[in-house]
């Protein structure tokens, strides 16, 4: 991010600090939820915090804020971070039925 600012580029680097900072967040908050529909709900949440997070990694790339290289390491943390927390959420699920 601090290459970013360095190129001039605050939009989406903000944007990305805001939505990746929100997936740890609601993970954090699932933590402490008020049963399993709200731990669900949490880690929903942070699940649409990550997959934007991954539509402004995109676009980084697309623009030619980062490089190719990058991104594919970014992206690839992120998809598992999604891959980790739809597996969870979908546990959690099943353990309601």
């Amino acid at each position: 991010m601090r290459d970013l600012k360095g190129k001039k580029e605050a939009i989406i680097s903000g944007q990305i600090g805001r939505c990746g900072t929100s997936i740890g967040a609601n993970i954090r908050e699932a933590q402490y939820a008020h049963g399993k529909a709200d731990f669900v709900s949490k880690l929903q949440i942070a699940l649409k915090e990550a997959n934007e997070t991954g539509y402004w990694l995109e676009l980084l790339v697309e623009t030619g804020y980062i490089c190719e290289e990058e991104f594919k390491t970014l992206d690839q943390k992120c998809t598992a971070l999604r891959a980790m927390l739809i597996a969870s959420i979908n546990t959690t699920k099943q353990n309601m039925q």
